[in-house]
C-alpha cells in the first residue's frame, strides 16, 4: 500500500491493547504512516471509543474514508466481559477503587439468568459519571475526578442480547449484543442493583461492530511492522 491509498482512504481494524486509550492508538497509526510515506497531514479517525480497561476491536478510518466513522459508529457492537458483585465502584470498572460492598449469599445461578431478562430490548440507561460525555462543555469525567455531582439523563438505548456465559461468583461472565451509545459499565452497575447486591466491570472485550469481526484486527505492533515492509 502506498501513502496515496492512506490518503484515499483505507478502514484498518485494530485490537486495542489494555491500558490504551483509542486516542493514543489513533495518534500512533498516524505519526507512523506519516514517518513511512513522508506525509505531512493525514486525517486519522475511530469509529467509537474503547475505555483505557477495555480491548478489542477499533474501527479507524484514514484519509478520505473518515467521512463514514458516523456510519461506522451507529452500527450494532458486541462485548463479552465480567461483572465482578458484590461491590461498587464511582467509575463502574476498575478504574476506580471499590467504594461500597454488599451482600451475595442470596445470588443464586436461576436469579442472575432471570435478571439478563429485564435488559432485553429497549430500556432507558444514566452513563457513568466517568465518562467522555460533555455537560456544559466539560467532559464528566473531569467533573468527577473534582468530586462534583452531576445530573446526568437517561437515555434510551437497546440491548439486542444478553447472555451469561459462565458464573463463578463473584465473577459473572457475559456477551452483550447492543446499539450505539450503550455503557457496558453502566450495564453492570444497573445488573448488581436488579440482583439486590452490587456490580462493577472488571473486564471488556468488543469483539464485534457490525460485520467486522476482532478476529479479523491486528495488533497496533503488527500494523506498524507491516506498514514498514510496504
Amino acid at each position: 500500500m502506498t501513502g496515496e491509498d492512506y490518503k484515499n482512504g483505507q478502514v484498518l481494524l485494530i485490537d486495542k491493547p489494555l491500558e490504551w486509550t483509542s486516542f493514543q492508538a489513533v495518534n500512533k497509526i498516524r505519526w507512523h504512516i506519516r514517518q513511512r510515506f513522508d506525509i505531512k497531514k493525514i486525517k486519522v479517525g475511530h469509529a467509537g471509543t474503547l475505555d483505557p480497561l477495555a480491548t478489542g476491536l477499533l474501527i479507524i478510518c484514514t484519509g478520505k474514508q473518515t467521512k463514514s466513522i458516523n456510519e461506522y459508529q451507529g452500527q450494532i457492537k458486541e462485548y463479552t466481559g465480567t461483572f465482578n458483585v458484590g461491590g461498587t465502584t464511582p467509575s463502574y470498572d476498575l478504574e476506580s477503587e471499590v467504594n461500597e460492598t454488599f451482600p451475595t449469599e442470596h445470588i443464586t445461578d436461576e436469579l442472575i439468568h432471570k435478571t439478563t431478562e429485564q435488559f432485553i430490548g429497549t430500556i432507558q440507561q444514566r452513563p457513568p459519571i466517568f465518562s467522555a460525555l460533555k455537560k456544559d462543555g466539560k467532559r464528566l469525567y473531569e467533573l468527577a475526578r473534582k468530586g462534583e455531582t452531576v445530573d446526568i439523563p437517561t437515555r434510551e438505548i437497546t440491548i439486542n442480547e444478553f447472555e451469561i456465559t459462565n458464573i463463578d461468583l463473584p465473577k459473572i461472565d457475559f456477551k452483550v449484543v447492543c446499539s450505539k451509545g450503550t455503557y457496558i459499565r453502566s450495564l453492570a452497575f444497573d445488573f448488581g442493583k436488579a440482583l439486590n447486591s452490587g456490580a462493577h466491570l472488571s473486564a471488556l472485550r468488543r469483539t464485534k461492530i457490525g460485520d467486522f469481526s476482532v478476529e479479523k484486527a491486528t495488533s497496533i505492533d503488527a500494523f506498524i511492522k507491516n506498514l514498514e515492509m510496504e
